[in-house]
């Protein structure tokens, strides 16, 4: 890769303006590897009318014609698939096998869902005298996070890419390798210069300015809820558009009609992928009360068959992404310890034989009660709590109880009760019995966990604008 060092505006790799240097660790060394550059507000300016310039034409061109980039971008992205993969182990520390498995595949997802919706989108509807349009809604800049880099940057690219509008995309600091090569990638493809731009940045300064810019017509950013605030705060004077897909604290209900040991082995297996890092991880186990002596055994059980250690090698966890968040978490785990939860796996510290890097024990707190830290603040991490409930309403309140409505997980064997379960849940995606994830269904949130949708026809949906034009019969 040659283009660390540099942004990508207006179809070219430029050096930036802004001297601020962000020094990119290897979280599973706590080495630095290389020093990435942050955008200041004449980056931020460069890159925004580097896309508005381009946005006249390129919101004209046809379906047709940016079918044909979004599949040669396809062809691109997964020529260079296993490379992808290899920079997401290396930037945050995500384990090799996963990275191939599910962190660039998804990449491969979002892409054909969206090229499988746009061949389907109708843009124009004549009804009676009217015409009924769908247009690209304009620039849009593209806040993403670090914890899945590929999902959460081409979940916003394709269906912005796909509609006509021009993008200013600002990746994490912290995961910025995998997106430098979707930039190349891009590029190759062939979108017009000034479709599709790349810097890196803090929120602080990229994400406020992009924010703030008057020639920004639409945010879209997955983050925290707190960075979410802020972004819609900075975009309020301008009344542009703003999604959010924010926070979580997802609850895992298991109902007394299931095989209880195999449910928490499963629930506490969910809650681990990528680390825990997961904004939608079923990170609340609610048990039944009278079970929750054998949901103890099952959970320390599946936390003690997790092997953590270099991201490489084969085992199922590697560390979280940086130093701040290794100690938050840390924080977090002495929180549900000192407010009187049951340690029943993992704890302070790294993990026996691991004195470098930023490795946290797999956790299983038990006995935990709803207004406990851990069961109330994302922890963003392996650590997850069992609730006791003791019937059925009792579990529909304590998983409604939360700032957040993202996801939420339903175990029970009779699925009209899972049924109605679902309805009552106020969550933006469910999943019953360990239904598999899916690129053409909806995600988003409810409450503080955001606004908008993304995935295939309903992510095209969020970067459009619809004009009636009277008399055009």
């Amino acid at each position: 890769m040659i283009n660390i060092d540099k942004f990508y505006i207006g179809g070219k790799w430029v050096a930036p303006h802004g001297q601020t240097i962000h020094q990119l660790t290897n979280p599973a060394t706590e080495e630095q590897i290389y020093p990435i550059p942050m955008a200041d507000e004449v980056d931020v300016n460069l890159a925004v009318a580097s896309a508005k310039a381009a946005f006249d034409s390129y919101s004209m061109t046809t379906k047709e014609e940016r079918l044909g980039l979004l599949r040669r971008l396809l062809e691109l992205y997964n020529a260079a698939y296993n490379e992808i993969s290899e920079l997401m182990v290396e930037e945050m520390g995500t384990t090799l096998a996963f990275s191939r498995a599910a962190q660039a595949w998804v990449g491969t997802a979002h892409l054909e869902a969206t090229i499988e919706a746009l061949e389907k989108e109708v843009f124009e509807e004549v009804r009676g005298n009217t015409l009924i349009s769908k247009e690209a809604i304009g620039v849009c800049a593209l806040i993403t996070p670090w914890n899945w880099p590929m999902n959460q940057l081409v979940v916003k690219v394709a269906p912005a890419l796909a509609v006509g509008c021009t993008i200013v995309a600002k990746p994490s600091e912290y995961s910025p390798l995998s997106s430098i090569r979707f930039a190349e990638l891009i590029h190759e493809a062939g979108f017009p210069a000034g479709v599709y731009n790349h810097i890196t940045g803090s929120g602080e300064v990229a994400g406020e300015a992009l924010s703030r810019h008057p020639d920004v017509d639409m945010i879209s950013i997955t983050g925290s809820t707190r960075a979410g605030i802020a972004v819609a705060r900075a975009a309020a004077d301008t009344v542009k558009r703003v999604t959010q897909e924010l926070g979580g604290k997802s609850a895992n209900l298991i109902m007394r009609d299931v095989d209880l040991e195999k449910a928490v082995k499963d629930g506490v297996d969910a809650c681990y992928i990528n680390c825990g890092q997961a904004c939608r991880a079923p990170a609340r186990m609610l048990v039944p009360a009278e079970r929750m002596e054998e949901a103890k055994r099952a959970a320390k059980e599946a936390a003690n068959k997790h092997t953590v250690g270099d991201p490489k090698t084969a085992v199922s966890l590697g560390p979280v992404v940086n130093e701040l968040q290794f100690h938050r978490i840390q924080s977090l785990i002495q929180s549900g310890i000192d407010e009187g939860a049951t340690l029943v796996a993992g704890g302070i510290g790294r993990p026996k034989g691991l004195d470098r890097g930023y490795y946290v024990k797999p956790t299983v707190f038990a006995d935990v009660t709803p207004k406990m830290t851990i069961a109330i603040e994302e922890i963003f991490g392996p650590v997850i709590a069992l609730i006791p409930y003791e019937t059925e309403e009792d579990a529909i309140r304590i998983a409604n109880d939360s700032v957040y409505g993202l996801s939420g997980y339903i175990q029970c064997a009779d699925i009209e009760k899972a049924r109605m379960i679902a309805r009552r849940l106020k969550v933006g995606s469910i999943w019953i019995n360990g239904a598999d994830w899916d690129a053409r269904a909806p995600f988003g949130g409810y409450k503080q966990s955001g606004n908008g949708l993304e995935h295939a026809e309903w992510g095209l949906h969020d970067y459009l604008v619809i004009k009636s034009t009277a008399g055009y019969a």
